[in-house]
């Protein structure tokens, strides 16, 4: 009944997908950003679901099992980054409708006027965003075994899901994304009320109950305690991820940004999705209640399904998977426009338009096959590398606040300074000496020495460009 359930959820989604296209797409602006003509309602389901990929779904509830409070990280960081977004994506939506940007390469290749900033930044987004590609087409499949306890079921799940992503990608582009997510989100949180209410009663009487036997349990469970999820990576965790989503440098999110009709929409969104991120204390909450039950070192990502298969019948856990499978599939077809876009037009380079929007759909399928079989065959290949895609990605926040500015300060050289020590940085700690950061979040480290490096070069750049500029003043004068 189960896999039934999920294989009818699978093919309901991409039928969603396919009716998102209204006419063929006449370029690549209108598929990768609708056109820029998504109105409130369009732009909040686009914009408030990008968190809750399957991993949030799962993840979080998966968090609060293994370290207890330290998943409410989660909570404030999105809305510090909102407040950010509120004053800064007006300015940018602007550029952006100006200046025709599509990728967060566009906008950086144009403030710092240079192609090859540009490019690396492509290069960068879609190699720290792949592994989170594959990260949601695996756990589509882990979902489905974890239910069904049949691995085929878990590959052919992968498969169908894949297949019909990239068929809605292709027909419809961004608006066949928004059409996914309105039923993406209202089956999700449909799921996590039914969920917030069957399980801790079914567990321990109450929410209520699940904290007062907590308390009385396992008490160490409700703070932030020494360990590898201790204070300090509670701060700098909840900074990096702060910064990463309020700069933008994730590039999968700025498609959805740029769809927008008007800058009134964005600021709209921007004042009310925090109340809505508080969503992601729900799954946190049956987290709480698998400390109860769920044997310690049990597989964390599971445990949401695991107590909803022992406390709900089994049709209600078969609306509990779709809508984990809704949170894997929409939001991968999200990267996939974000890898392609940048792929098209960052790191191609080819000038035919006609062209450009066929390696922009070669890119979806080829991105999109190249994650599958890495999550049927070799699932953990791309592990490591998914530890890059917040820290790494996170290299990219001082370019864009510069870029940002109405009068970049610095030139190109200081930046790609920065950036490139930044990234080092993250590397070393993430695959070399793993022990030298500590619990601090590296991806603040290499933050930090980008910072400083870029500062250094471009206070270097200016003292070696002014006696040129004095030069040129005094043969004027």
């Amino acid at each position: 009944m189960i896999l039934t359930f999920t294989l009818v959820g699978i093919v309901l989604i991409g039928v969603l997908g396919f009716v998102g296209r209204r006419r063929p797409a006449a370029d690549l602006a209108e598929w990768t950003v609708g056109g820029r003509k998504f109105g409130a309602l369009t732009m909040w389901f686009l914009q408030a679901g990008e968190v809750f990929t399957t991993f949030t779904f799962l993840g979080m509830a998966g968090l609060a099992f293994s370290g207890g409070v330290a998943a409410m990280y989660a909570l404030p960081y999105v809305p510090i980054a909102y407040v950010l977004l509120f004053f800064l994506a007006k300015r940018l939506w602007q550029m952006g409708k100006d200046r025709g940007y599509l990728t967060q390469g566009d906008f950086l290749e144009d403030r710092f006027a240079s192609r090859a900033l540009g490019t690396l930044s492509a290069v960068l987004g879609v190699l720290f965003v792949l592994p989170y590609l594959q990260l949601q087409i695996t756990g589509l499949g882990l979902i489905v075994r974890l239910v069904t306890g049949d691995q085929a079921s878990g590959t052919l799940s992968m498969v169908a899901g894949s297949v019909l992503v990239v068929a809605f990608v292709l027909w419809a582009g961004l608006r066949g994304v928004a059409a996914t997510s309105y039923f993406k989100d209202a089956i999700m949180l449909v799921v996590l009320v039914v969920l917030i209410i069957a399980v801790p009663a079914h567990f321990a009487g109450g929410v209520s109950g699940v904290f007062h036997k907590i308390d009385q349990l396992h008490p160490e469970k409700l703070f932030v305690h020494a360990g590898a999820n201790d204070q300090t990576w509670f701060v700098t965790s909840m900074v990096v991820s702060a910064i990463g989503v309020g700069l933008m440098t994730l590039p999968h999110t700025w498609p959805a940004l740029m769809a927008a009709r008007d800058p009134k929409v964005l600021r709209r969104n921007y004042t009310w999705m925090p109340i809505y991120e508080l969503c992601l204390l729900l799954p946190m909450i049956i987290g709480f209640a698998a400390i109860l039950v769920v044997p310690k070192g049990s597989d964390s990502n599971g445990v949401l399904l695991t107590l909803s298969k022992d406390a709900l019948p089994g049709w209600v856990t078969g609306l509990v998977v779709v809508a984990a499978t809704a949170t894997a599939m929409v939001p991968a077809a999200g990267i996939l426009i974000g890898i392609s876009s940048l792929v098209a037009r960052n790191i191609t380079r080819v000038r035919s338009a006609r062209r450009q929007f066929w390696i922009n759909h070669g890119t979806v399928v080829l991105a999109s096959a190249f994650a599958l079989v890495l999550g049927i065959w070799r699932p953990d290949l791309l592990a490591n590398l998914l530890l890059l895609t917040y820290s790494g990605s996170v290299q990219l926040a001082p370019a864009n606040l510069l870029g940002f500015l109405k009068k970049v300060p610095v030139g190109k050289v200081p930046v790609f300074a920065g950036l490139i020590a930044g990234e080092l940085v993250v590397i070393w700690l993430t695959f070399v000496d793993t022990e030298l950061a500590g619990t601090v979040n590296v991806g603040l480290i290499g933050l930090l020495v980008n910072v400083v490096v870029l500062a250094v070069a471009a206070t270097v750049e200016r003292t070696l460009t002014r006696p040129a500029d004095l030069a040129r003043t005094g043969e004027q004068a």
